[in-house]
């Protein structure tokens, strides 16, 4: 059998088509089927919208009477009665229906108001939908037929009423062609690309394309379908939802590997399904396609924003959603708000369901302790997820800063299985994400101020924790600050350096130190830098402060990121270096402040998990791997007291080697640590010309610290 052609000429289009013709048409393999069991006296439930409800009740209808010998039909609607007594709607449906309960089996019994017969609109049954269940329950010899909205809740005591399904939603792509006239093709051109135009109507019942293509206006035969196409797409969007406008490359700065990833993982494939010349290879391309991704990072790295970029360039609606929105208290609502998210987006498609900070009710199954109604969210999801069609074009994509806490079941083949990293940024991320805000916000950078605006924001960021980098959204904040200071006093010339450092600061609240205590920090700090330098193996101190840059810092030494794998010498030196803070202190004021104790608990830290962990505590404890790495209280508890005394002999013994490490090297270059600390007292911040200058008249000798400080460094980790 030849494949299908998606190439589609208006001679190959039917003249006209009514409602009930393009419901045949789209449905006709459904319908047959429900026919071939209710002729075998099994109860189907039919979900679909109401818009198409009487179209299929119809074409229902003809069927069944064309059968030999015909099959009666008693539809239950509540119709209008003249009996006062009769009641509403509801009242009247349920007469009816103990009416049709009382009658022999025989006919096909249909309940065309299914969903409002035994809901109220919530997760709980009126009781007046008991009763009809009730009546449902009691005479199974009866066929019924009911109909259901998908968007409306339905109970699972009701649907198991009907041992047989068919959700009637969209249209199926092999049918798409006989439902255009050949009027309707020519809006977009002498041919028809059968798969552009299903990109954008595959949730679309057939009633609904009717109107839609009859309403395409436009020239006949245009050169581009483009002007048909953006109409189809306005009026498959449903209302309350985004269409962003984010474009992958003007919008996001940097992060090549995760555009490149997003693009040969989605968008290249989908535009070959696009264009495919038939019905197989689209199929075949489909199949490659993943239903869900997920974009894992610390926070504010752009998680969501690639998500919209992505939507944009599929012209997919977007849908926002988090956790705390879904969850309700009632029994099951929370799961019927995800399926009518999920509903709304295969109406809508193309379209894009964004899970936001998914973690935070699709935890691993078993140890979540809240209310539990989050493992029934999951299992909902995973069914969801599961029901889609391979050419139904809805992807559901989770942000999550804590990707290892998720539920496995979400991260295997078919649902999340592309699990992308969007780390905080490195050089050229920063570079040209402060680009694109530079020509949002009309910052006419200069590459010096550039450049030093790139490596300002290397570390820490102003105000966050010392375990927080530079990401999109403090990029962003600190451009919106230097804008708003050059608005302040109107300038229009290029940026200079003295304003990236005005901007910066003018992010947080200034710190005021004493002459006294400025002495103190700056010795403190000058103290871990200088034996930073002396130890070639320790990170190179690149800028030191005093002051606001840390929150909860005085000052603080910023230096390379380092490296990803460390030697045993690099941990001792780098205890040595944390160690050397509170020893400049007794050195230069001959006493403790207690602005050191962070540094030796680090210390304390590292050098326990070098003897307890890595095995360095030397003859008295061995080689081995004392209790858990995660640094529980329980990693001792089947240790025997001798042990534990060994080890913690053992870790005061690395540290006091380390202290008099420190010290002797402070002692010997404490001429370089007292000018390093009265140029810090003067300028409050040194970058690291201002040190390698220092350096180069008090400590020639360091002449490979001097040409690191003086050279460009490459950022070791990568986006």
């Amino acid at each position: 059998m030849p494949p299908v052609s998606l190439a589609l000429r208006p001679g190959d289009c039917p003249a006209s088509l009514t409602d009930q013709e393009a419901i045949e048409t789209a449905y006709s393999a459904d319908l047959a089927e429900v026919v071939r069991k209710l002729t075998r006296g099994v109860s189907v439930l039919m979900e679909c919208e109401k818009e198409i409800c009487l179209h299929v009740l119809m074409a229902l209808r003809t069927r069944l009477k064309s059968l030999k010998p015909a099959r009666e039909m008693e539809v239950i609607s509540g119709r209008p009665s003249t009996d006062p007594n009769a009641g509403n709607l509801l009242q009247r449906m349920l007469g009816e229906l103990e009416k049709a309960a009382a009658q022999p089996p025989g006919k096909v019994n249909i309940l065309p108001h299914l969903d409002l017969l035994t809901t109220s609109g919530g997760p709980t049954i009126t009781d007046t939908g008991r009763e009809a269940v009730n009546q449902l329950y009691q005479n199974p010899q009866h066929v019924w037929l009911g109909f259901a909205d998908p968007t409306l809740p339905l109970p699972g005591v009701v649907r198991n009423l009907f041992p047989h399904r068919v959700q009637l939603m969209g249209i199926p792509r092999e049918k798409l062609a006989s439902l255009i006239t050949s009027t309707e093709s020519r809006k977009f051109g002498e041919s028809v690309h059968v798969g552009e135009v299903y990109r954008y109507v595959s949730g679309t019942n057939p009633v609904r394309l009717r109107r839609l293509l009859a309403a395409i206006e436009g020239q006949d035969l245009p050169a581009s379908p483009k002007a048909a196409l953006a109409q189809l797409r306005q009026g498959t969007l449903q209302a309350g939802l985004e269409m962003p406008t984010v474009d992958l490359d003007r919008d996001i700065g940097g992060y090549d590997r995760v555009k490149r990833r997003i693009r040969e993982e989605i968008l290249d494939i989908l535009n070959l399904r696009d264009n495919a010349d038939d019905q197989d290879r689209a199929r075949d391309l489909e199949a490659l396609l993943p239903r869900g991704l997920i974009f894992w990072g610390p926070p504010g790295t752009g998680k969501t924003l690639f998500a919209k970029a992505m939507a944009t360039a599929l012209g997919a609606s977007v849908q926002v959603v988090s956790g705390p929105e879904l969850k309700s208290k009632w029994v099951g609502e929370s799961e019927e708000n995800l399926r009518r998210i999920f509903v709304q987006a295969r109406q809508s498609a193309p379209s894009v369901i964004i899970f936001d900070e998914i973690d935070s009710f699709a935890v691993a199954r078993g140890t979540f302790t809240g209310s539990g109604v989050e493992h029934s969210m999951v299992n909902q999801l995973l069914t969801e997820m599961d029901g889609f069609r391979k050419e139904e074009l809805v992807f559901v994509v989770a942000t999550t800063n804590l990707v290892e806490a998720l539920d496995p079941a979400l991260l295997r083949p078919g649902r999340f299985e592309y699990q992308i990293h969007v780390p905080y940024p490195a050089k050229e991320a920063r570079r040209a994400i402060l680009e694109v805000h530079g020509r949002a916000m009309g910052l006419p950078w200069d590459e010096a101020s550039l450049a030093h605006a790139v490596r300002r924001t290397r570390g820490v960021p102003p105000g966050a924790s010392r375990a927080s980098r530079w990401s999109g959204d403090h990029l962003q904040a600190f451009c919106r600050s230097l804008a708003r200071s050059r608005l302040r006093q109107s300038k229009i010339s290029g940026i200079t350096i003295a304003e990236v450092e005005e901007a910066l600061r003018g992010q947080v609240e200034s710190k005021l130190l004493s002459r006294e205590e400025a002495r103190v920090v700056a010795g403190h700090e000058c103290g871990h830098a200088v034996v930073g330098l002396a130890l070639e193996r320790a990170p190179l101190p690149e800028r030191i402060a005093l002051g606001d840059d840390i929150a909860g810092a005085l000052g603080y030494v910023e230096t390379g990121l380092g490296r990803r794998i460390h030697s045993v010498p690099e941990l001792l030196d780098a205890v040595c270096v944390l160690l050397a803070g509170r020893e400049a202190e007794l050195l230069l004021e001959g006493e403790l402040s207690l602005g050191s104790g962070h540094d030796l608990w680090e210390a304390t830290r590292v050098a326990r998990e070098l003897v307890e962990v890595y095995g360095m505590g030397g003859d008295t404890t061995g080689v081995c791997h004392y209790g858990a790495r995660d640094g529980s209280p329980e990693r001792y508890k089947d240790l025997s007291a001798s042990v534990r005394e060994a080890l913690d002999t053992e870790v005061r013994r690395l540290l006091d080697e380390q202290v008099l490490r420190a010290r002797s090297i402070l002692t010997e270059r404490r001429k370089l640590m007292e000018s390093l600390r009265a140029k810090l007292l003067e300028k409050t911040r040194l970058e690291s010309d201002d040190i390698a200058n220092l350096l180069e008249k008090q400590a020639p000798d360091l002449k490979d610290r001097i040409k690191a400080l003086r050279s460009e460094r490459d950022e070791d980790e990568p986006e």
